[in-house]
């Protein structure tokens, strides 16, 4: 025990037995007054070490320092508290069996109670107030500047945020004024910093600070999961008020670490589009989860590799992770190494267009559930490849889904496309007829028996791979121009995590209802986003100007783009199911035999590389595919 204490530990221990005696001392005196010098000497002196003793044993063995003085606070107290109260009961205890308390004022231990947590208490307190003035005052001596900042968010973050500062020695802000989101909290101080008004009046707000000799010259958010289009009212205000916007750390981040961590950090793309999270039922996720065999095709890619991440976190029995690309694959399973040590896993080198190396895999494997990714997913390198994009998105969809059957799989969840929705492109129409495809063998399946198929289908996921964000990021490190494919163009944006949640909560949804059989659950996506907007804010953000610092370049339409995506067909009657941010649809889809023939066609002209066979075959099962003009 004595080695796991501090030198600054045992002085703290010396300090409170010491303490416990001036207790005794000073209770006693406080309750006889100039009546003390008649007391009992032999009481006094054993009353003093009695209480001493007592105090040393029970301060020890209840861990008392094993905390920091500087960072002392209520739970701190309370820790006294009990063992203070601890203390007062042994040692009437011990009196009363020794001197039955004759001689002992009955007010006395109380006295003593209140006077010990006085002198335990109110030095903890002094010190700490004293070290975090002390920071401050050497600060400004040493004539560090620091950038005054506004906070935005009344909340817990707030408040570690500017204790943080307060307390860092090399600490580059200093909290000027807080805006709240809140109306209720105007008017309210935290740890001496006003809260001055309402998000509404930031501008009223900046130029009475600025009267003031302190206008801030960053906006520093401090929710957490702050809506998308009140975080982009934020950028635009802080915009034309000269502030730049920011974040703080997360709470985790806070509570991380013993030191303080204030540096802020900028604000994402995600947090411009970005919406409250949506409740989700994760015990139903686990339930369907946990304990289960798990199948990942894909599992390298953008939407792959966070499935893999979000199933493991429910512990499956094993997952089988599935990608063509050997360095993505083995990015993906070393992650899961590093994070989940103990988990069964398999690595798995394999095409999704080779059926027979497929069968095998899954009769080695015996997946209990399937998620499919793999996809070929580029619209213009798709729309040069159309053999390619048929063999992996078609054929390779039909090969999972009759692989899934053989090997008796509880149920496969297809990813798909809002480009699927009337394709004008044939990355599009091939993962409408994996719709199709997967829609036609859930309805075969046979009531209660059989493979359950699932297709969930969302718009662009920030971030992924071959996406706009990824290359604004690079163009923008590159100097510029950003190039936008048309000024009007729009597009769904939606977090990789949350996609991937949603994806999740539908599988949960679809093996729960038989009635969703051969249904489409299509994930809310919110507001379509212009991509000509997002450029500008992404220059924004990383604080230059559009059209001044970095230009924007309009480059035309590529090969089989769209203005504007749908997320579904005018005819599919879109209603909502009892999870928050999914519906569901019912798209047409012709009868199994159909299919089956058009698959035929389709796998014989990519054999044959005839590419009007290949379309006639797309456009028996997707009428509405146009092909664009060349």
């Amino acid at each position: 025990m004595l080695a796991r204490i501090s030198a600054r530990g045992m002085i703290a221990f010396v300090h409170d037995i010491v303490m416990a005696a001036v207790a005794f001392v000073l209770a006693v005196y406080l309750r006889l007054g100039d009546s003390t010098y008649f007391y009992s000497t032999d009481l006094f002196v054993s009353g003093t070490i009695t209480l001493s003793v007592i105090a040393a044993f029970v301060f020890w063995f209840m861990g008392l320092y094993r905390g920091i003085w500087r960072y002392a606070s209520l739970e701190d107290l309370w820790a006294i508290a009990r063992a203070t109260t601890l203390v007062i009961l042994i040692f009437l205890m011990v009196m009363f069996l020794w001197t039955r308390l004759d001689g002992l004022p009955r007010s006395l231990p109380f006295i003593t109670w209140f006077v010990l947590m006085a002198l335990l208490g109110g030095p903890r307190f002094l010190y700490r107030l004293y070290k975090d003035r002390r920071i401050d005052f050497k600060m400004e001596a040493s004539g560090i500047n620091r950038i005054p900042v506004l906070l935005v968010g009344s909340d817990d973050a707030a408040e570690l945020f500017i204790r943080a500062v307060s307390r860092g020695r090399d600490a580059a802000y200093q909290v000027v004024g807080i805006v709240s989101e809140r109306a209720g909290r105007v008017g309210r101080v935290i740890h001496g910093i006003e809260v001055m008004g309402s998000t509404e009046e930031l501008a009223d707000v900046v130029e009475r600070l600025s009267a003031d000799g302190h206008r801030p010259q960053r906006l520093v958010l401090t929710a957490e999961n702050m809506d998308g289009t009140r975080v982009r009212h934020l950028l635009d205000d802080a915009d034309k008020l000269g502030m730049t916007l920011a974040r703080t750390p997360s709470l985790t981040d806070f509570k991380a670490g013993i030191e303080d961590k204030t540096d802020i950090r900028p604000i994402a793309v995600e947090d411009l589009l970005g919406r409250p999270q949506m409740p989700l039922d994760r015990d139903a996720m686990a339930g369907l989860i946990t304990g289960k065999r798990v199948l990942v095709t894909g599992a390298g890619g953008s939407i792959g590799s966070e499935l893999v991440r979000q199933i493991c976190g429910f512990g499956p029995a094993e997952i089988v992770l599935l990608d063509n690309s050997e360095y993505h694959l083995y990015q993906i399973d070393l992650e899961v190494f590093e994070k989940f040590p103990d988990l069964a896993r398999r690595a798995v080198i394999a095409d999704v267009r080779d059926a027979r190396r497929l069968k095998q895999i899954f009769a080695d494997h015996a997946p209990e559930l399937v998620f499919h990714a793999a996809a070929l997913k580029h619209v213009p390198l798709v729309e040069a490849n159309h053999f390619e994009g048929v063999r992996t998105n078609v054929i390779g969809t039909s090969n999972v889904a009759n692989a899934c059957r053989a090997a008796a799989v509880s149920m496969m969840v297809l990813i798909s496309s809002d480009k699927a929705v009337n394709p004008t492109n044939v990355m599009g129409a091939t993962k409408r007829i994996a719709e199709q495809v997967c829609q036609a063998m859930d309805l075969q399946r046979a009531e209660g028996d059989g493979t359950r198929y699932v297709t969930v289908r969302f718009g662009n996921v920030l971030g992924s791979t071959g996406s706009v964000v990824p290359l604004f990021q690079r163009q923008l490190a590159a100097g510029g121009p950003l190039s936008v494919t048309h000024a009007d163009m729009t597009r769904y944006f939606m977090t990789i995590r949350e996609a991937v949640e949603l994806v999740l909560e539908a599988s949960v949804a679809g093996s729960a209802r038989t009635d969703y059989a051969g249904r489409i659950f299509v994930l809310e996506m919110g507001e379509p986003v212009k991509i000509l907007d997002l450029a500008r804010q992404m220059i924004r953000l990383a604080g230059l100007r559009a059209g001044e610092d970095i230009a924007i370049k309009i480059v035309g339409l590529r090969p089989g783009e769209k203005l504007h995506e749908e997320l579904f067909h005018g005819g599919e009657a879109l209603v909502a199911t009892e999870y928050e941010g999914i519906m569901v649809g019912t798209p047409r889809s012709p009868d199994a035999s159909e299919i089956s023939r058009v698959m035929e066609a389709l796998t014989q002209a990519c054999a044959d590389a005839n590419e009007a066979a290949l379309i006639e075959g797309i456009h028996a099962l997707v009428p509405e595919y146009s092909r664009p003009r060349k």
